[in-house]
């Protein structure tokens, strides 16, 4: 029979769990610089929701109504 051997079993596993770890190392990288770019996508969304509100209340506030034209 062309049965593996123990030792042999054990090395392939070994050669296995050692490519999974650096899979799940690669992994774990994108993970954290995405979970980064969220983070910084929030801050970005939230000054611009501050910049927005900012804008209306000034456009809001110094906008008197529009006289009627001058042929009514």
């Amino acid at each position: 029979m062309s049965d593996p051997s123990v030792p042999d079993r054990v090395d392939a596993l070994e050669i296995r769990a050692a490519h999974n770890e650096r899979s799940l190392d690669e992994m774990n990288e994108v993970l954290l610089a995405q979970w980064k770019e969220i983070e910084r996508l929030t801050r970005l969304v939230t000054r611009l929701e501050d910049r927005l509100a900012e804008a209306e209340d000034r456009a809001g506030r110094g906008a008197a109504p529009e006289p009627p034209p001058p042929h009514y």
